[in-house]
């Protein structure tokens, strides 16, 4: 028996976001590590908006139980979210497997550092794709799946019949997308045409199926 209700969030936007952002085209180096990124300003209105989307929800749709990414940025959300919402705790699990793709040597750059720094490796990326290319050190959105699947394994047996909030990143929702629809990994390049997942963004999935996705209509 599989949850009743999942909500996936993408975390507000991160100051990581922010620096990506206002470098454009230009190489950047990010000092922090990922999972030390907290929120920016903006990130913090964005969680707050999703308190009170989650407010404003019929009582037989709200999350009874919350699942979240380790990273700061997405436990800041869910902080910020609550505290919007106004509702009594909710049981958290925190849980390794909701973390962002991890980027291995790529982790402190953006596209135009890595394209000066490892243009072979970018090279190998446009040939293999962009959901099957794991970075040095690092995940393809292929290993994303594989460790999603074993969560929502979890969730089966320990949420089953319950509403669940998942807090995390954009390539978990993507990730979810895929498994959820229960699609073959032979179309796992196929999700990226709903990329990018937006910051702050909600993405529901009942019984029946997908209900929306990527909407930001709350903020």
């Amino acid at each position: 028996m599989a949850p009743e209700r999942i909500i996936a969030v993408r975390h507000g936007q991160s100051q990581a976001n922010l620096a990506h952002q206002q470098a454009g085209d230009r190489p950047l180096f990010y000092e922090p590590g990922d999972h030390e990124v907290t929120l920016t300003e903006l990130g913090r209105k964005q969680a707050a908006a999703l308190g009170r989307l989650l407010a404003g929800m019929p009582a037989a749709e709200t999350p009874e139980v919350v699942w979240c990414s380790p990273y700061l940025r997405a436990l800041d959300t869910w902080r910020v979210a609550l505290q919007s919402w106004g509702a009594g705790p909710l049981p958290v699990t925190v849980d390794e497997r909701l973390r962002d793709q991890e980027a291995g040597a790529f982790a402190h750059y953006n596209l135009a550092a890595i394209r000066d720094r490892f243009p072979d490796e970018l090279a190998r990326r446009e040939a293999q794709g962009a959901y099957a290319f794991r970075p040095p050190g690092g995940e393809s959105l292929a290993d994303v799946v594989v460790r999603l699947r074993e969560l929502l394994a979890d969730l089966r047996e320990h949420a089953a019949g319950r509403r669940v909030l998942i807090v995390a990143h954009d390539s978990v929702v993507l990730g979810l997308r895929h498994v959820i629809a229960g699609g073959p990994d032979a179309d796992l390049a196929a999700v990226l045409e709903f990329a990018p997942v937006l910051n702050g963004s909600v993405s529901v999935w009942d019984r029946s199926g997908l209900v929306r996705f990527n909407d930001v209509a709350h903020l």
